[in-house]
């Protein structure tokens, strides 16, 4: 591929190159033909006013002087004839040439000479022809004709064209050095990337025959490297998904299957506990405890696989047939009511403020889904905030999105900790008994799923603070 571009990019800047240079190399000769011809025509209507005094006084020595001064000085032949075309003076051009013989002729019918049809070039007649009338107005006393030496004309525009035809290769070799050196700076990631994704398809489980056959099935056009990377993505993007879901079915199945053994095993110690004796009553409360603790892992791990899949939420609920939007007056007003008993019985107190937000203001994400969030921010606040403590919601508008926070001024954790608050099993060091470390995880997964996110942060000057960032439900989120 870098071979195709270096030539790709080398063709253009040839095909450049030689659009500059063709008409520079005309323009140059097209000038000093024309450089020559005005100058041998002036010096033709110099010889004829020369002439025609010459031809009134009947002396002819001064222009014969001045012609051989002429033609010691420019190598240039020159002749005069008079109106019926007898020679007058002739240094040096043949007077039989028919080219010759047929200027004059158009020169003594007051016809002035034209510039050449074309420019001079190598290989040319060694000489160019000028022909003026000598005389005033209408009365024509004779001709004036010079051969002029296309030589040193030549020579000019054969250096002019050897300078552009060097500069020319010259650019273009700096061209074709940028090019390589473009092409390697362009294609150098991509063709390290292209051997990683290679490297990486290859150390991962082959996917299975659908998907193969749907990633397969898409078509590239392009150079053939650039089709190599796009299907090994797509391979690699296939088997990466496949991986990620058969981990989160793991989990889920996982789960399904130590619940119903848990669950009976949690029957038998209920059946149990009036047979306990006194001493081992003790013993026996861990053990429940240990148990209902497991379950409520089990319950998180299952709503944690929900959340992290795409389409998990709707797929752990076919049957639910829910709007994608809600109005979050509505909701963190349900919520706040739901948890109000809770706050009471923690002797905690809690308060919404909406800051000027209107009663119709929806956000893109359904009502069951940010009922859990703010559900896992709320117990949260209820169970380690402490008692005394005070808990506010707060909603407001930033730019395109809804901000939701539920601040309390409780014991807080320590800075050491904050970052580690959302990963998966991490409880804080001031956290009581009985929480499973997944809520704030379940609640990141759910958020950034619906295209937001959830932050917790330092409350000062003491306390704790979630918050919750949802994007807001506009009209072209309905179509």
């Amino acid at each position: 591929m870098r071979n195709r571009l270096v030539a790709i990019l080398v063709i253009m800047a040839a095909l450049t190159v030689a659009g500059l240079a063709f008409p520079l190399g005309a323009s140059s000769a097209t000038g000093r033909t024309q450089e020559l011809w005005f100058s041998r025509y002036v010096d033709a209507e110099w010889f004829g006013d020369l002439a025609a005094e010459a031809i009134t006084s009947g002396n002819t020595e001064s222009l014969v002087l001045a012609m051989r001064r002429y033609h010691d000085l420019y190598g240039d032949a020159v002749m005069v004839v008079d109106s019926a075309g007898r020679e007058m003076a002739n240094l040096g051009v043949p007077s039989d040439d028919p080219a010759v013989i047929a200027m004059l002729t158009e020169a003594r019918r007051n016809r002035h000479a034209r510039q050449p049809p074309h420019r001079l070039r190598p290989g040319d007649p060694e000489t160019m022809l000028i022909a003026v009338p000598v005389g005033r107005g209408v009365r024509i006393e004779g001709a004036v004709l010079i051969e002029a030496s296309t030589g040193e004309a030549i020579e000019d525009i054969e250096d002019g064209l050897a300078v552009i035809t060097i500069l020319s290769w010259t650019a273009l070799a700096v061209f074709a050095i940028a090019a390589v050196l473009l092409s390697r700076w362009i294609l150098g990631p991509m063709m390290r990337l292209s051997s990683s994704v290679r490297y990486l398809t290859a150390s991962l489980p082959r996917p299975a025959a659908t998907v193969t056959a749907g990633a397969m099935q898409r078509h590239y056009s392009g150079p053939p490297e650039v089709r190599m990377l796009a299907q090994s993505f797509d391979s690699m993007a296939s088997a990466v998904t496949e991986s990620v879901d058969a981990q989160r079915q793991l989990v889920a199945d996982t789960a399904h299957a130590i619940r119903n053994p848990l669950a009976a095993l949690a029957i038998r110690l209920e059946s149990l506990e009036r047979f306990i004796p006194e001493e081992g009553a003790a013993a026996y409360r861990r053990t429940s405890y240990q148990v209902d603790r497991l379950s409520s892992v089990l319950d998180g791990l299952l709503r944690l696989a929900v959340a992290e899949t795409p389409t998990g939420f709707a797929a752990a609920h076919p049957d639910g047939d829910w709007p994608s939007e809600c109005s979050v007056r509505h909701v963190v007003t349900d919520r706040v009511d739901e948890w109000q008993p809770a706050f009471d019985a923690a002797e905690m107190t809690l308060g919404v403020h909406f800051s000027s937000v209107p009663d119709d203001l929806m956000v893109a994400i359904p009502g069951q889904v940010l009922d859990q969030i703010l559900d896992v921010a709320l117990s949260n606040s209820s169970r380690y905030a402490g008692a005394g403590a005070a808990t506010r919601v707060t909603i407001e508008t930033v730019e395109k999105h809804v901000r939701i926070s539920v601040a309390d001024n409780g014991v807080g954790v320590s800075p050491a900790e904050l970052d580690q608050l959302v990963n998966r099993f991490f409880r804080g060091a001031s956290a009581s008994a009985g929480g499973t470390g997944l809520g704030l995880s379940i609640a990141v997964a759910l958020a950034t799923q619906h295209g937001g996110d959830l932050s917790v942060e330092s409350e000062e000057p003491r306390g704790l603070r979630v918050v919750v960032r949802v994007p807001a439900w506009t009209t072209q989120d309905k179509r």
